[in-house]
């Protein structure tokens, strides 16, 4: 069957792989849409450290089920539109030990650490693939990504009192200053794209500031009563935008990190305790995010069609990519149809 595949540094191609072969306790999937995320970007860059090459790329999923295995819960049906949680847990390491299994030590997600979901089947143990009512094989394209976001704001443990700054208005930062906004804060979008930002605000963001060309500083005095924000959600992963956060975080506020910087981060740790920071990373996402980014998308709100840059076939995935790597500020996401 067909594939995709990273194989060296700038080089992809569409390859031949072996058939899918099904066990008794998995789905076999029919990839319709795969998405490119930034990961992708960086593996295609060689600048991603986690990944094991050549590769497979892909871990946002929308598919139908093809066929279930034996041991397959009736839930799981044949022709059910499903998405994927492309992560796995060792069950035995710290993370999993205390529930937090998006974080396990021994985690390889699809397209990282093994090889993902750009390819025409897949076969997945039945307990990653999340049925997802009534989205489209292309809206479940969407999900993994928003709730990468919507799983940071569960982690920042934001509330309707809170000010919250999403630096980074892609689309796990777009997960962040939606599910934000659900729970009733007042949202802050940073990002250098005036269109990124314009869309942020449709999506539930209060302000916008336009990091490259506004002092941003001065405008979160004026938005936040010369307080600052309550909670600094970092999505970009970039040693500027790391010490933006740890710079502008109100005293005794909360920092969420997501975005891995490719650089060493400079940081005065004088503001760690001045200010009584809480520091937290953030993961991948829980089951339960996974959930709510579907209840979200299914009440119809979500501009499914701004979020989705291009749709192309999967012997157009390399120039793509090429093009998104000489332009990578104005790409939300880019989805193959397989």
């Amino acid at each position: 069957m067909k594939a995709v595949k990273i194989t060296a540094e700038r080089e992809m191609s569409v390859v031949e792989i072996e058939e899918a072969v099904l066990q008794p306790n998995e789905v076999l999937l029919k990839l319709e849409y795969v998405g490119f995320c930034g990961s992708d970007l960086n593996t295609y860059l060689g600048r991603n450290p986690m990944v094991k090459m050549p590769v497979i790329p892909g871990h946002e999923v929308g598919a139908v089920i093809e066929k279930v295995g034996s041991q397959v819960p009736e839930g799981l049906k044949e022709g059910m539109v499903v998405t994927v949680n492309p992560y796995t847990n060792c069950g035995k390491c710290a993370s999993c030990r205390n529930g937090r299994v998006n974080a396990c030590e021994h985690n390889e997600t699809l397209g990282v650490q093994r090889d993902g979901a750009m390819r025409e089947y897949i076969a997945l143990p039945w307990e990653k693939v999340i049925p997802a009512g009534q989205l489209s094989a292309r809206e479940c394209a969407l999900v993994e990504p928003m709730s990468v976001g919507f799983h940071a704001v569960s982690r920042a443990q934001v509330t309707d009192i809170d000010v919250v700054m999403v630096i980074g208005c892609g689309m796990v930062g777009m997960g962040a200053v939606v599910r934000s906004a659900q729970r009733g804060a007042t949202v802050i979008a940073a990002d250098i794209d005036d269109e990124k930002l314009a869309l942020a605000k449709r999506m539930g963001a209060s302000y916008a500031i336009n990091t490259k060309t506004e002092d941003v500083h001065e405008c979160l005095m004026k938005m936040t009563s010369g307080f600052g924000p309550d909670v600094v959600i970092e999505a970009v992963g970039s040693a500027p935008t790391y010490q933006m956060a740890i710079n502008e975080v109100a005293f005794t506020g909360r920092v969420i990190c997501i975005g891995y910087a490719k650089t060493e981060v400079t940081f005065q740790t004088k503001y760690f305790v001045q200010k009584e920071l809480d520091i937290r990373g953030s993961r991948n996402a829980q089951p339960s995010d996974f959930r709510a980014v579907i209840h979200y998308m299914v009440k119809g709100t979500c501009p499914i069609d701004e979020l989705i840059s291009k749709v192309v076939p999967p012997e157009d995935a390399h120039v793509t990519m090429q093009e998104w790597a000489a332009n990578p500020g104005k790409v939300f996401r880019i989805l193959v149809k397989m």
